[in-house]
């Protein structure tokens, strides 16, 4: 095969390649442009037919009627003390055990970790009901703390933290440390926690996307209006015969615009972490 030949099917595979992906890119915003044209129409775009697939000038009205029917920016306020509380709480708890997993040994390591493991493997609602009587018996119904608790514990934190601490933290560099007498919680602090930084952002990422996404528990425990999270905030918007889909969908979309800043505010960690593994 010639020079000639092998850069134009080089060529043609990228053409092939970019078109995918942008592609995969459209339809993966799409519902988020939708959201944002239904959000700016009245309720009666949601049915209509053809479809509408331009934004109208009802995005503040539809808002308006959001703020005259719930008090968005406290359940915003509650929502984000929930989701920064969790995520800090997750990064501590989760990188504190990534990195014994990975650099430490001790009697039944292997078996607790497969233990934890097995735990993502359990749908969530099945412990349901036995976590809510939990939550009810320590008094924390109808509170912040009882919402956020549950999510303290993370599988798949722990998983992602021993996986990178394991593969980006030389055992040499930890030996090095404590031949200088250093603590293992000053080899945590000092010299772990720098490393696994990239790992922070994408495990914070998540951990706050799902939090701020979850609904079920925080619907089982929060009754009054002023503890109410964006989630179920919104979600007593829909109390109607009558649904204005036009507001809800506003409520949905301003919803959404913190998740979008914080994701580009950690972006470049983000992909510094998805791609440290495939340039080590």
């Amino acid at each position: 095969m010639s020079r000639a030949a092998e850069m134009k099917r080089l060529s043609f595979g990228k053409i092939l390649i970019y078109s995918f992906l942008g592609i995969a890119s459209l339809l993966s915003l799409f519902p988020f442009y939708w959201m944002f044209v239904m959000a700016s129409r009245p309720s009666s775009a949601y049915n209509s037919i053809p479809p509408t697939v331009t934004p109208g000038n009802l995005l503040v009205d539809n808002f308006q009627k959001v703020l005259n029917q719930i008090d968005f920016f406290h359940a915003m306020w509650n929502t984000f003390i929930v989701c920064a509380t969790v995520t800090l709480v997750v990064l501590f708890i989760s990188s504190l055990a990534g990195f014994a997993f990975a650099k430490f040994k001790f009697p039944g390591k292997n078996v607790l970790f497969l233990a934890i493991l097995l735990t993502m493997v359990i749908p969530p609602q099945l412990g349901l009901i036995p976590q809510y009587y939990l939550i009810a018996k320590a008094g924390l119904l109808d509170t912040l703390q009882g919402v956020m608790i549950l999510f303290f514990l993370n599988p798949l934190g722990i998983f992602l933290m021993r996986q990178y601490v394991s593969d980006s933290v030389p055992d040499e560099l930890i030996e090095a440390a404590k031949l200088d007498g250093c603590s293992n919680f000053r080899i945590y602090r000092s010299i772990v926690l720098p490393i696994i930084l990239p790992a922070f952002a994408t495990l914070g990422i998540i951990v706050f996307t799902a939090v701020w996404g979850e609904f079920l528990w925080q619907f089982t425990v929060l009754r009054d209006p002023e503890m109410y999270t964006i989630q179920v905030a919104l979600a007593s918007l829909s109390n109607t015969h009558n649904i204005d889909f036009g507001m809800i969908l506003s409520g949905v979309f301003w919803a959404t615009v913190p998740l979008i800043i914080i994701f580009l505010f950690f972006n470049r960690l983000f992909i510094s972490s998805i791609t440290d593994g495939s340039v080590k």
